[in-house]
């Protein structure tokens, strides 16, 4: 399973938000460049970055501490990917430019599918479908608007298209430090041939240990890893030990 640590950035820093609230947050770090170099020095080869800002105005807001990052990592063979505010062709090629690896679209999946489409067949396998989902039911620009669509279906409207994977967040987990819900993200794993990222919640190295179990591909570690209940090198071993 491969394990891609988060970096969320809100104005240049790294943050973490809890349950995508933006009046609960928790500064972890003033450089995100930083905070890349230690997970890289741990071992990571992949980082999952979070544009929050861009994820709620619709632009890419920490463009420079994005670029900065990736920059840094290129060196060092750690591929990154982006999610926030991709919500225009423009931005995607700006973005892919700088040497991003891939890029989560979320609310412009929903709210322009056909879109979404294009934008699939023109960047094969650059775009990952972004599912934030609250109650089973798709939320939106950044986690602000709630939609009635339920999470399954919009999955499975994009199946079959080339897309490079799944980030499927349960927001009432995310940052919450009380675990995954397992059952939930492998029933979205099953309900398309997408291959899933599962994100929110992962707390401690069993919720590593059963999601790889159950057979998810990959899973995004964020809070657990900035606050020390999960060591990034003990969650690696699971990568190992499956390649």
């Amino acid at each position: 399973m491969l394990i891609w640590p988060a970096i969320d950035i809100r104005g240049g820093q790294c943050v973490r938000l809890r349950q995508g609230d933006y009046g609960r947050e928790t500064v972890y770090g003033s450089s995100p460049v930083s905070m890349a170099e230690r997970w890289s020095r741990s071992g990571a080869k992949r980082l999952h970055l979070v544009d929050l800002d861009g994820a709620k105005e619709g632009a890419t807001s920490n463009f420079e501490a994005v670029r900065e990052v990736v920059e840094a990592m290129k060196p060092l063979g750690v591929e990154c990917e982006l999610g926030g505010g991709v919500r225009s062709e423009e931005t995607i090629v700006r973005l892919l430019d700088i040497g991003l690896t891939r890029l989560v679209v979320g609310t412009l999946a929903l709210k322009d599918p056909d879109w979404f489409e294009r934008m699939c067949a023109k960047f094969p396998n650059k775009l990952v479908l972004g599912i934030d989902a609250r109650d089973g039911l798709v939320a939106t620009d950044g986690w602000l608007e709630a939609s009635e669509t339920p999470a399954v279906v919009l999955a499975k409207r994009f199946d079959g298209l080339p897309i490079a994977a799944l980030v499927y967040t349960d927001i009432s987990t995310d940052g919450m430090m009380r675990g995954p819900n397992v059952e939930e993200i492998v029933a979205m794993a099953r309900s398309t041939t997408i291959p899933l990222v599962a994100s929110g919640g992962v707390t401690s190295l069993d919720d590593v240990k059963n999601l790889a179990e159950a057979g998810i591909p990959a899973c995004i570690i964020g809070r657990a890893l900035y606050e020390g209940a999960i060591l990034l090198e003990d969650a690696l071993k699971y990568e190992q030990s499956a390649s």
